[in-house]
Protein backbone atom coordinates (compact mmCIF):
# COMPACT_ATOMS: atom_id res chain seq x y z
CA UNK A 1 0.00 0.00 0.00
CA UNK A 2 1.17 3.35 -0.55
CA UNK A 3 0.45 5.77 2.12
CA UNK A 4 0.92 9.26 2.30
CA UNK A 5 0.24 11.64 5.40
CA UNK A 6 -0.52 14.99 5.31
CA UNK A 7 -1.85 17.84 7.94
CA UNK A 8 -5.55 17.12 7.81
CA UNK A 9 -8.20 19.88 7.16
CA UNK A 10 -9.94 21.37 10.29
CA UNK A 11 -13.54 20.28 10.95
CA UNK A 12 -15.63 23.82 11.55
CA UNK A 13 -19.24 23.71 12.60
CA UNK A 14 -22.16 26.27 12.78
CA UNK A 15 -24.56 27.34 15.40
CA UNK A 16 -26.89 30.17 15.81
CA UNK A 17 -27.18 33.97 17.66
CA UNK A 18 -31.32 34.39 17.64
CA UNK A 19 -33.84 32.07 18.25
CA UNK A 20 -35.77 31.50 15.02
CA UNK A 21 -39.01 29.53 14.07
CA UNK A 22 -38.48 27.42 11.20
CA UNK A 23 -40.96 26.35 8.49
CA UNK A 24 -40.41 23.21 6.31
CA UNK A 25 -43.63 22.22 3.76
CA UNK A 26 -43.73 19.12 1.58
CA UNK A 27 -46.92 19.10 -0.97
CA UNK A 28 -46.17 17.45 -4.20
CA UNK A 29 -49.12 15.64 -5.87
CA UNK A 30 -50.70 13.34 -3.77
CA UNK A 31 -48.27 14.10 -0.42
CA UNK A 32 -48.39 16.30 2.27
CA UNK A 33 -46.62 17.67 5.48
CA UNK A 34 -45.67 20.34 7.07
CA UNK A 35 -43.54 20.97 10.37
CA UNK A 36 -42.69 24.24 12.33
CA UNK A 37 -39.57 23.83 14.48
CA UNK A 38 -37.95 26.10 17.20
CA UNK A 39 -34.42 26.81 16.85
CA UNK A 40 -32.77 28.22 19.89
CA UNK A 41 -28.81 28.64 20.67
CA UNK A 42 -28.05 26.15 22.92
CA UNK A 43 -24.60 26.89 25.94
CA UNK A 44 -21.07 26.28 24.66
CA UNK A 45 -20.47 22.34 23.96
CA UNK A 46 -23.83 21.14 24.83
CA UNK A 47 -24.33 20.18 21.77
CA UNK A 48 -28.01 19.08 19.93
CA UNK A 49 -30.79 18.65 22.19
CA UNK A 50 -34.23 18.14 20.83
CA UNK A 51 -37.72 18.58 22.91
CA UNK A 52 -41.42 18.42 21.45
CA UNK A 53 -43.90 21.83 22.52
CA UNK A 54 -46.95 20.60 20.11
CA UNK A 55 -50.39 19.69 21.64
CA UNK A 56 -52.05 15.86 20.39
CA UNK A 57 -54.60 17.12 18.81
CA UNK A 58 -52.61 19.68 16.62
CA UNK A 59 -50.10 16.42 15.49
CA UNK A 60 -50.91 13.32 16.54
CA UNK A 61 -47.80 11.86 19.23
CA UNK A 62 -47.14 9.36 16.11
CA UNK A 63 -46.32 11.87 13.76
CA UNK A 64 -44.19 13.90 16.85
CA UNK A 65 -41.87 10.92 17.21
CA UNK A 66 -41.78 10.75 13.70
CA UNK A 67 -40.41 14.19 13.42
CA UNK A 68 -37.66 13.84 16.29
CA UNK A 69 -36.38 10.45 14.51
CA UNK A 70 -35.87 12.38 11.53
CA UNK A 71 -34.02 15.36 13.37
CA UNK A 72 -31.89 12.86 15.02
CA UNK A 73 -31.64 10.16 12.17
CA UNK A 74 -29.02 12.84 9.92
CA UNK A 75 -26.18 15.59 10.56
CA UNK A 76 -27.53 18.42 9.67
CA UNK A 77 -25.19 20.97 8.22
CA UNK A 78 -25.64 24.87 8.51
CA UNK A 79 -25.86 27.56 5.84
CA UNK A 80 -22.26 29.66 6.22
CA UNK A 81 -20.00 26.91 5.09
CA UNK A 82 -22.18 23.43 4.64
CA UNK A 83 -20.38 22.24 8.27
CA UNK A 84 -22.43 20.48 10.53
CA UNK A 85 -24.93 22.25 13.72
CA UNK A 86 -23.97 21.92 16.89
CA UNK A 87 -24.69 23.57 20.56
CA UNK A 88 -28.46 24.64 19.60
CA UNK A 89 -32.03 23.01 20.52
CA UNK A 90 -34.46 22.00 18.20
CA UNK A 91 -38.09 21.79 19.76
CA UNK A 92 -41.24 20.85 17.18
CA UNK A 93 -43.97 23.32 18.03
CA UNK A 94 -46.69 22.72 15.28
CA UNK A 95 -47.11 20.42 12.15
CA UNK A 96 -50.02 18.55 9.67
CA UNK A 97 -50.69 15.95 8.23
CA UNK A 98 -53.63 14.97 6.10
CA UNK A 99 -55.64 11.82 6.38
CA UNK A 100 -55.52 10.61 2.76
CA UNK A 101 -52.27 12.26 1.38
CA UNK A 102 -49.81 11.88 4.35
CA UNK A 103 -47.29 8.97 3.17
CA UNK A 104 -43.94 7.93 4.55
CA UNK A 105 -41.09 10.40 3.91
CA UNK A 106 -43.62 13.47 4.23
CA UNK A 107 -42.35 14.38 7.13
CA UNK A 108 -38.75 13.77 6.70
CA UNK A 109 -38.35 15.99 4.35
CA UNK A 110 -40.67 18.70 5.46
CA UNK A 111 -38.65 18.52 8.57
CA UNK A 112 -35.01 18.98 6.87
CA UNK A 113 -36.97 21.57 4.61
CA UNK A 114 -37.71 23.12 8.10
CA UNK A 115 -34.62 23.20 9.97
CA UNK A 116 -32.50 24.96 6.82
CA UNK A 117 -34.86 27.74 6.17
CA UNK A 118 -34.89 28.87 10.04
CA UNK A 119 -31.01 28.40 9.40
CA UNK A 120 -31.22 30.88 6.71
CA UNK A 121 -33.75 33.15 8.23
CA UNK A 122 -31.68 33.74 11.12
CA UNK A 123 -28.34 34.73 11.86
CA UNK A 124 -25.33 32.67 12.14
CA UNK A 125 -21.56 32.02 13.27
CA UNK A 126 -19.06 29.88 12.19
CA UNK A 127 -17.75 27.88 15.10
CA UNK A 128 -13.70 25.96 15.19
CA UNK A 129 -12.03 23.84 17.25
CA UNK A 130 -9.31 24.97 19.96
CA UNK A 131 -6.62 23.60 21.75
CA UNK A 132 -5.94 23.85 25.71
CA UNK A 133 -1.87 24.03 25.69
CA UNK A 134 0.49 24.15 28.14
CA UNK A 135 3.84 25.23 26.67
CA UNK A 136 7.22 24.75 28.84
CA UNK A 137 10.21 26.32 27.58
CA UNK A 138 13.71 28.23 29.01
CA UNK A 139 13.02 32.17 30.47
CA UNK A 140 15.16 33.61 27.80
CA UNK A 141 11.90 32.32 25.01
CA UNK A 142 9.33 33.97 26.81
CA UNK A 143 9.12 37.10 24.69
CA UNK A 144 9.16 34.67 21.68
CA UNK A 145 6.10 32.74 23.14
CA UNK A 146 4.34 35.39 23.73
CA UNK A 147 4.14 36.96 20.47
CA UNK A 148 3.71 33.98 19.04
CA UNK A 149 0.88 33.02 21.01
CA UNK A 150 -1.25 36.62 20.33
CA UNK A 151 0.00 36.02 16.43
CA UNK A 152 -2.56 32.64 16.79
CA UNK A 153 -4.95 34.93 18.56
CA UNK A 154 -4.53 32.63 21.56
CA UNK A 155 -5.40 33.54 25.64
CA UNK A 156 -2.78 32.42 27.94
CA UNK A 157 -1.90 33.11 31.62
CA UNK A 158 1.54 33.53 33.04
CA UNK A 159 2.49 31.58 36.48
CA UNK A 160 5.07 32.38 38.59
CA UNK A 161 8.16 31.96 36.92
CA UNK A 162 10.52 29.27 39.26
CA UNK A 163 14.09 29.00 38.09
CA UNK A 164 14.97 28.96 34.61
CA UNK A 165 12.28 27.34 33.20
CA UNK A 166 8.39 29.09 32.44
CA UNK A 167 5.05 27.19 32.00
CA UNK A 168 2.82 28.96 29.94
CA UNK A 169 -1.20 27.92 30.09
CA UNK A 170 -3.69 28.97 27.91
CA UNK A 171 -5.84 27.98 24.73
CA UNK A 172 -5.49 28.64 20.68
CA UNK A 173 -7.27 27.78 17.18
CA UNK A 174 -6.13 24.23 16.07
CA UNK A 175 -5.82 25.95 12.40
CA UNK A 176 -2.88 28.20 13.85
CA UNK A 177 -1.63 25.77 16.22
CA UNK A 178 -1.20 22.22 14.13
CA UNK A 179 2.40 22.70 13.58
CA UNK A 180 3.56 24.91 16.58
CA UNK A 181 5.26 21.86 18.22
CA UNK A 182 7.91 21.59 15.48
CA UNK A 183 8.34 25.50 15.83
CA UNK A 184 8.75 25.41 19.30
CA UNK A 185 11.34 22.86 19.00
CA UNK A 186 13.44 25.26 16.85
CA UNK A 187 13.39 27.98 18.44
CA UNK A 188 14.39 26.50 21.46
CA UNK A 189 16.82 23.66 20.35
CA UNK A 190 14.94 20.58 21.69
CA UNK A 191 14.58 22.35 25.32
CA UNK A 192 10.78 23.69 24.87
CA UNK A 193 7.62 21.27 25.16
CA UNK A 194 4.34 21.93 24.32
CA UNK A 195 1.35 19.81 25.14
CA UNK A 196 -2.09 19.93 23.76
CA UNK A 197 -5.74 18.50 24.21
CA UNK A 198 -8.74 19.69 22.45
CA UNK A 199 -10.72 22.03 24.19
CA UNK A 200 -14.00 22.15 22.39
CA UNK A 201 -15.66 24.39 20.08
CA UNK A 202 -15.40 28.64 19.93
CA UNK A 203 -16.24 31.41 17.20
CA UNK A 204 -13.62 31.58 14.42
CA UNK A 205 -11.11 34.06 14.10
CA UNK A 206 -11.20 34.19 10.62
CA UNK A 207 -14.94 33.66 10.01
CA UNK A 208 -14.86 35.82 6.51
CA UNK A 209 -11.96 34.60 5.27
CA UNK A 210 -12.81 30.88 6.01
CA UNK A 211 -16.13 31.39 4.50
CA UNK A 212 -14.75 32.70 1.34
CA UNK A 213 -12.52 29.97 1.06
CA UNK A 214 -14.85 26.73 1.02
CA UNK A 215 -17.32 28.73 -0.87
CA UNK A 216 -20.32 26.89 0.21
CA UNK A 217 -23.46 28.03 -2.12
CA UNK A 218 -26.39 26.85 0.65
CA UNK A 219 -29.39 27.62 -2.42
CA UNK A 220 -27.28 25.53 -4.64
CA UNK A 221 -26.88 22.57 -2.58
CA UNK A 222 -29.77 19.80 -3.62
CA UNK A 223 -29.14 17.40 -1.02
CA UNK A 224 -30.34 19.56 1.54
CA UNK A 225 -32.56 22.24 0.06
CA UNK A 226 -33.53 25.56 1.93
CA UNK A 227 -36.83 26.07 0.65
CA UNK A 228 -40.20 24.20 0.52
CA UNK A 229 -42.74 22.62 -1.76
CA UNK A 230 -46.21 23.50 -2.50
CA UNK A 231 -48.96 22.65 -4.88
CA UNK A 232 -51.24 24.17 -7.16
CA UNK A 233 -53.64 23.23 -10.09
CA UNK A 234 -52.69 19.74 -9.05
CA UNK A 235 -48.74 20.34 -9.53
CA UNK A 236 -46.12 20.79 -7.22
CA UNK A 237 -43.58 24.09 -7.37
CA UNK A 238 -40.71 24.79 -5.50
CA UNK A 239 -40.64 28.14 -3.38
CA UNK A 240 -37.79 29.83 -2.06
CA UNK A 241 -36.87 29.70 1.69
CA UNK A 242 -37.25 33.57 1.99
CA UNK A 243 -41.02 33.50 0.54
CA UNK A 244 -41.75 30.31 2.84
CA UNK A 245 -44.22 32.24 5.23
CA UNK A 246 -46.46 33.81 2.15
CA UNK A 247 -47.76 30.40 1.37
CA UNK A 248 -47.53 27.92 4.52
CA UNK A 249 -50.75 26.74 5.58
CA UNK A 250 -50.41 26.81 9.84
CA UNK A 251 -49.37 30.34 11.40
CA UNK A 252 -46.18 31.49 12.85
CA UNK A 253 -46.00 29.87 16.59
CA UNK A 254 -44.30 32.75 17.61
CA UNK A 255 -45.47 36.23 17.22
CA UNK A 256 -42.25 37.54 17.15
CA UNK A 257 -38.44 35.88 17.58
CA UNK A 258 -36.87 37.01 20.81
CA UNK A 259 -32.94 37.75 20.77
CA UNK A 260 -31.17 35.52 22.54
CA UNK A 261 -27.79 36.64 23.96
CA UNK A 262 -24.84 36.27 22.24
CA UNK A 263 -23.27 33.38 24.36
CA UNK A 264 -20.34 33.19 21.81
CA UNK A 265 -19.37 36.64 22.48
CA UNK A 266 -16.50 37.00 24.60
CA UNK A 267 -16.87 40.38 26.02
CA UNK A 268 -13.95 41.86 28.62
CA UNK A 269 -15.09 43.98 31.62
CA UNK A 270 -12.76 46.61 33.50
CA UNK A 271 -11.34 44.95 36.76
CA UNK A 272 -10.25 47.14 39.68
CA UNK A 273 -6.44 47.81 38.26
CA UNK A 274 -8.24 49.61 34.73
CA UNK A 275 -10.54 52.14 36.09
CA UNK A 276 -8.28 55.00 36.07
CA UNK A 277 -8.58 54.97 32.73
CA UNK A 278 -12.45 55.50 32.81
CA UNK A 279 -11.53 58.09 35.01
CA UNK A 280 -9.00 59.80 32.93
CA UNK A 281 -11.97 60.38 30.57
CA UNK A 282 -14.15 61.58 32.98
CA UNK A 283 -11.76 64.29 34.52
CA UNK A 284 -11.14 65.38 30.87
CA UNK A 285 -14.55 65.80 29.34
CA UNK A 286 -17.10 65.39 32.55
CA UNK A 287 -19.60 62.17 32.99
CA UNK A 288 -21.01 61.06 29.94
CA UNK A 289 -24.72 61.83 29.46
CA UNK A 290 -26.71 59.93 27.00
CA UNK A 291 -28.80 62.89 25.80
CA UNK A 292 -32.72 62.17 24.85
CA UNK A 293 -33.88 63.57 22.03
CA UNK A 294 -37.15 62.83 22.35
CA UNK A 295 -37.81 65.66 24.84
CA UNK A 296 -36.77 68.03 22.06
CA UNK A 297 -39.78 70.29 20.53
CA UNK A 298 -41.31 68.70 17.66
CA UNK A 299 -40.01 71.77 15.20
CA UNK A 300 -36.48 71.19 16.25
CA UNK A 301 -36.30 67.56 15.78
CA UNK A 302 -38.08 67.93 12.13
CA UNK A 303 -36.58 70.56 11.17
CA UNK A 304 -32.85 71.30 12.81
CA UNK A 305 -30.35 68.08 12.84
CA UNK A 306 -29.07 67.31 16.00
CA UNK A 307 -24.88 67.06 15.73
CA UNK A 308 -23.53 65.33 18.75
CA UNK A 309 -19.56 65.65 19.56
CA UNK A 310 -17.65 62.68 20.00
CA UNK A 311 -14.19 63.85 21.97
CA UNK A 312 -11.32 61.56 20.29
CA UNK A 313 -8.78 59.49 21.99
CA UNK A 314 -5.56 58.48 20.84
CA UNK A 315 -4.25 55.36 21.86
CA UNK A 316 -0.78 54.78 21.15
CA UNK A 317 1.34 51.51 21.22
CA UNK A 318 4.75 52.79 22.71
CA UNK A 319 7.44 50.64 22.03
CA UNK A 320 5.83 49.93 18.51
CA UNK A 321 6.21 53.19 17.50
CA UNK A 322 9.78 53.12 18.90
CA UNK A 323 11.02 50.06 17.19
CA UNK A 324 9.29 51.42 14.29
CA UNK A 325 11.00 55.16 13.50
CA UNK A 326 14.52 54.66 12.61
CA UNK A 327 16.11 57.76 14.54
CA UNK A 328 13.92 56.29 17.47
CA UNK A 329 14.93 52.86 17.17
CA UNK A 330 18.99 53.66 16.99
CA UNK A 331 18.63 55.42 19.44
CA UNK A 332 16.84 52.57 21.51
CA UNK A 333 19.56 50.58 20.79
CA UNK A 334 22.14 52.43 23.12
CA UNK A 335 19.57 53.95 25.73
CA UNK A 336 16.09 52.62 25.55
CA UNK A 337 15.33 55.14 28.35
CA UNK A 338 16.22 58.23 26.17
CA UNK A 339 14.33 56.92 22.86
CA UNK A 340 11.21 56.55 25.09
CA UNK A 341 11.54 60.37 26.76
CA UNK A 342 11.92 61.48 23.27
CA UNK A 343 8.50 59.84 22.08
CA UNK A 344 7.20 61.13 25.10
CA UNK A 345 7.91 64.83 24.11
CA UNK A 346 7.22 64.18 20.51
CA UNK A 347 3.59 63.51 21.68
CA UNK A 348 3.01 65.90 24.05
CA UNK A 349 3.49 68.09 21.21
CA UNK A 350 1.18 66.05 19.10
CA UNK A 351 -1.48 66.18 21.06
CA UNK A 352 -1.32 70.24 21.50
CA UNK A 353 -1.69 70.07 18.03
CA UNK A 354 -4.62 67.31 17.72
CA UNK A 355 -6.41 68.74 21.22
CA UNK A 356 -7.64 65.11 21.93
CA UNK A 357 -6.81 62.69 25.06
CA UNK A 358 -4.02 60.93 24.23
CA UNK A 359 -2.68 57.97 26.07
CA UNK A 360 0.81 56.38 25.69
CA UNK A 361 0.90 52.98 26.57
CA UNK A 362 4.09 51.34 27.27
CA UNK A 363 4.59 47.02 28.29
CA UNK A 364 5.66 46.05 31.27
CA UNK A 365 4.53 42.43 31.59
CA UNK A 366 7.97 40.79 31.95
CA UNK A 367 8.54 42.96 35.44
CA UNK A 368 7.08 40.45 38.58
CA UNK A 369 4.54 41.63 41.02
CA UNK A 370 3.55 44.90 38.74
CA UNK A 371 0.87 46.09 39.28
CA UNK A 372 0.79 48.58 36.59
CA UNK A 373 0.81 52.33 36.62
CA UNK A 374 -0.84 55.67 35.08
CA UNK A 375 -0.09 58.96 35.13
CA UNK A 376 -0.87 61.75 33.54
CA UNK A 377 2.68 63.44 32.15
CA UNK A 378 1.88 67.68 31.09
CA UNK A 379 -1.06 67.10 28.54
CA UNK A 380 -0.59 63.09 28.21
CA UNK A 381 -1.09 60.06 29.98
CA UNK A 382 1.22 57.43 30.04
CA UNK A 383 0.41 54.07 30.98
CA UNK A 384 2.64 50.81 31.76
CA UNK A 385 0.38 47.91 31.80
CA UNK A 386 0.54 45.43 34.78
CA UNK A 387 2.05 41.63 34.76
CA UNK A 388 1.35 39.22 32.09
CA UNK A 389 -0.36 42.39 30.09
CA UNK A 390 0.73 43.40 27.14
CA UNK A 391 0.20 46.48 25.69
CA UNK A 392 -1.90 45.13 22.26
CA UNK A 393 -4.29 43.27 25.70
CA UNK A 394 -4.45 46.92 27.30
CA UNK A 395 -5.46 48.77 24.03
CA UNK A 396 -7.81 45.92 22.74
CA UNK A 397 -9.68 45.95 25.89
CA UNK A 398 -9.89 49.59 25.95
CA UNK A 399 -11.18 49.95 22.50
CA UNK A 400 -14.21 47.45 22.76
CA UNK A 401 -15.05 49.10 26.50
CA UNK A 402 -15.21 52.69 25.14
CA UNK A 403 -15.34 52.64 21.45
CA UNK A 404 -19.15 53.45 21.57
CA UNK A 405 -18.38 56.93 23.85
CA UNK A 406 -15.22 58.09 21.88
CA UNK A 407 -13.99 58.58 18.48
CA UNK A 408 -10.87 56.29 19.66
CA UNK A 409 -7.87 56.18 17.43
CA UNK A 410 -5.19 53.38 17.67
CA UNK A 411 -1.67 53.84 16.67
CA UNK A 412 0.37 50.52 15.63
CA UNK A 413 2.13 48.55 12.91
CA UNK A 414 1.12 45.52 14.16
CA UNK A 415 -1.20 44.12 11.89
CA UNK A 416 -2.79 41.49 14.16
CA UNK A 417 -3.93 44.49 16.44
CA UNK A 418 -5.11 46.87 13.47
CA UNK A 419 -7.39 44.09 12.50
CA UNK A 420 -8.37 43.60 16.27
CA UNK A 421 -9.43 46.96 16.72
CA UNK A 422 -11.20 47.67 13.57
CA UNK A 423 -13.40 45.20 14.37
CA UNK A 424 -14.00 46.48 17.65
CA UNK A 425 -15.08 50.00 16.10
CA UNK A 426 -11.96 51.86 16.30
CA UNK A 427 -9.53 53.75 13.69
CA UNK A 428 -6.07 52.81 12.74
CA UNK A 429 -3.51 54.17 11.55
CA UNK A 430 0.72 52.60 11.18
CA UNK A 431 3.36 53.78 13.07
CA UNK A 432 4.92 55.12 10.42
CA UNK A 433 1.73 57.31 8.96
CA UNK A 434 1.90 58.46 12.65
CA UNK A 435 5.10 59.83 12.27
CA UNK A 436 4.14 61.39 8.37
CA UNK A 437 1.65 63.26 9.83
CA UNK A 438 3.49 64.26 12.62
CA UNK A 439 6.20 65.73 10.60
CA UNK A 440 3.33 67.48 8.28
CA UNK A 441 1.80 69.30 11.10
CA UNK A 442 5.08 70.12 12.47
CA UNK A 443 5.97 72.00 9.16
CA UNK A 444 2.02 73.32 8.41
CA UNK A 445 2.51 75.26 12.25
CA UNK A 446 6.07 76.39 11.84
CA UNK A 447 5.11 77.79 8.05
CA UNK A 448 1.91 79.29 10.68
CA UNK A 449 4.01 80.81 12.42
CA UNK A 450 6.45 82.06 9.90
CA UNK A 451 3.22 83.76 8.03
CA UNK A 452 2.05 85.72 11.61
CA UNK A 453 4.93 87.53 12.39
CA UNK A 454 5.46 91.51 11.03
CA UNK A 455 6.63 91.91 7.35
CA UNK A 456 9.65 93.83 6.67
CA UNK A 457 12.97 93.85 8.50
CA UNK A 458 14.23 96.24 11.68
CA UNK A 459 18.13 96.78 10.91
CA UNK A 460 20.51 97.58 14.07
CA UNK A 461 20.77 101.14 14.64
CA UNK A 462 19.32 102.29 11.15
CA UNK A 463 17.45 105.11 13.38
CA UNK A 464 20.36 106.41 14.94
CA UNK A 465 21.02 109.40 12.98
CA UNK A 466 17.31 110.47 13.55
CA UNK A 467 17.48 110.28 17.13
CA UNK A 468 20.63 111.92 17.13
CA UNK A 469 19.22 115.41 15.50
CA UNK A 470 16.16 115.25 18.32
Amino acid sequence: LNVSFDHGKIIYKETILEAVEGVGHFEPLRHYAEVHLLLEPGKPGSGLEYGVNCKDEVLSSSYQRLVLTHLKEKEHLGVLTGSAITDMKITLISGKAHLKHTEGGDFREATYRAVRQGLKSTKSILLEPYFDFTLELPVEFLSKAIYDIEAMKGSFVMPDIHGEVVSIIGNAPISRMQNYQIEVINYTKGKGRLICQVAGYHPCQDEDEVIKQINYDSETDKDNPTGSVFCSHGAGYNVKWNEVEEHMHIPLQLKKTSRIEEKYQQTTKFDDADKELEEIFTKTYGPVKNRNFMKETPRKLLNEPVYKHIPECYLIDGYNVIHSWPDLKELAKDNLDAARSRLIDIMCNYQGYKKCILILVFDAYKVKDNLGSSYKYHNIYIVYTKEAQTADMYIERTTHELASKYSITVATSDALEQLIVLGQGAKRISSRELRLEIEYLDKEKLAEFKRRQPKGYNYLLQDLKKYHKE
